[in-house]
Parts: C-alpha cells; sequence; structure tokens
C-alpha cells in the first residue's frame, strides 16, 4: 500500500528538478562563438517578451561560417544588418574595418547593444538602431555595400515590406547576402523564388542540409538598356 504522506525531500529529482530558472518569465545563456579570427561573447536573453529575438540561429552561425570561408573582406565597407536575432554576423565585421549598422525592432535593441558593447572596443564603428520594414527605411542611406540578414523571412505577410526595405538600403554596386532556414510553413522559398527575383539577380552560393539553411547572394539587377 502507497504511503498517503510521502516525504517531498525523498522525490526523485527527475520528477521534480530544480533547476535555477526553469520556471521563470525569462533567463539568460552566456555563450561563445569563433568566427574570422574573433571570439564572440554572447548574451542570449530569453523569454516571452522578445520571442524570436532571444536566440542564436542557425541561419546566423551558418552566414558566420561562410564569409570566413570566403575570406570576406570588410574593410571600408559600409554594412546594415537588418532584424538581428543576435548579434553574432555584426560584431566580426565591426572588428575586421567594416562601418556597421545593427538594426531590429525597439524591444531587441537593449539586448543588441549589451552584445555589441561586449565584443566591438570602444571606438570601433558599429551603431544601433531600430528599423521597421517599411515603415521608416527610408531615414537610412540607400547606399549599403553589404546589406546582412539570417532567418528574417518566415512571416509572408513581412515579404513586400522586406522587398521594398531590400531594395532601398542596397547600394548600387551593393550586395546581399540572406541566410534561411528553409520552412516550407513558413513561405519562405516562396520569397527567394518569387519576391526578391523581381528586382534582383539572386544567387544560391551554399546549401547546408544538415541545418537546411540556403545562403542567398543577391544584387540590383542591370538597368535595361533603352
Amino acid at each position: 500500500m502507497a504511503d498517503p504522506d510521502p516525504d517531498p525531500e525523498s522525490e526523485p529529482e527527475s520528477v521534480f528538478p530544480r533547476e535555477v530558472g526553469l520556471f521563470a518569465d525569462s533567463y539568460s545563456e552566456k555563450s561563445q562563438f569563433s568566427f574570422c579570427g574573433h571570439v564572440l561573447s554572447i548574451t542570449q536573453n530569453f523569454g516571452s517578451r522578445l520571442g524570436v529575438a532571444a536566440g542564436v540561429w542557425d541561419a546566423a552561425l551558418s552566414l558566420c561560417s561562410y564569409f570566413e570561408s570566403q575570406n570576406m573582406d570588410f574593410r571600408g565597407k559600409k554594412v546594415i544588418e537588418l532584424g538581428v536575432p543576435l548579434t553574432c554576423i555584426s560584431p566580426p565585421s565591426s572588428l575586421s574595418g567594416g562601418d556597421v549598422t545593427i538594426t531590429d525592432l525597439p524591444l531587441a535593441l537593449e539586448q543588441i547593444q549589451g552584445n555589441v558593447q561586449a565584443n566591438v572596443p570602444a571606438g570601433g564603428q558599429a551603431q544601433v538602431r531600430a528599423l521597421s520594414w517599411g515603415i521608416d527605411h527610408h531615414v537610412f542611406p540607400g547606399d549599403y555595400d553589404l546589406v546582412l540578414g539570417a532567418d528574417i523571412v518566415y512571416l509572408e505577410p513581412t515579404f513586400p515590406l522586406l522587398l521594398g526595405t531590400l531594395q532601398h538600403l542596397c547600394g548600387p554596386h551593393g550586395t546581399i547576402y540572406l541566410a534561411s532556414t528553409m520552412r516550407e510553413e513558413h513561405g519562405t522559398e516562396s520569397f527567394f523564388q518569387h519576391f526578391l527575383p523581381q528586382h534582383f539577380q539572386l544567387e544560391l552560393v551554399q546549401r547546408c542540409e544538415d541545418e537546411n539553411v540556403n545562403i542567398y547572394r543577391a544584387r540590383h539587377r542591370e538597368p535595361r538598356p533603352a
């Protein structure tokens, strides 16, 4: 017969885990990543308020690895990163000599700023600004050499807004790099097959089967002859 009053201290740890922060509304984790000769210390703040803006996504890591494999030269380049889940792309760009602007919605800026301060020395060319696609992109210049994004293509209603923002930000001779997890349920493939080719020459430069991540490079189409 079972003991009607079991001793709570004797309950198995597996039944009542005592992990700190398990039921907390939010918690933080610190991770280190190494790219382009730089070790980055990234703090991830998880919680309902930040949602998808909390973590480092596989697509961001894939894009960083791609840049490293290509010996990407950021020196003197004007760079903007869109919709940063966690900025592990922009600090190496800044540390490698790029003039970097890091953007996301206002609620994510505090987390981004903290990671920038932890990885980019004072005086480094990296600024953090709010940007809502299709709304206030015109307050940014339209002459960026590099426009970067990782896992920002996942909400179909935002596709036209993102496309218009890319058109504005990418300079006449600029290049866009987008890394995306190819989620069929989010219409990601549709953006790259139907939306982006309307205005850009598109090339698939890397496919990671294990992570289901594609990396695309896009440039403005050459103007048609008169």
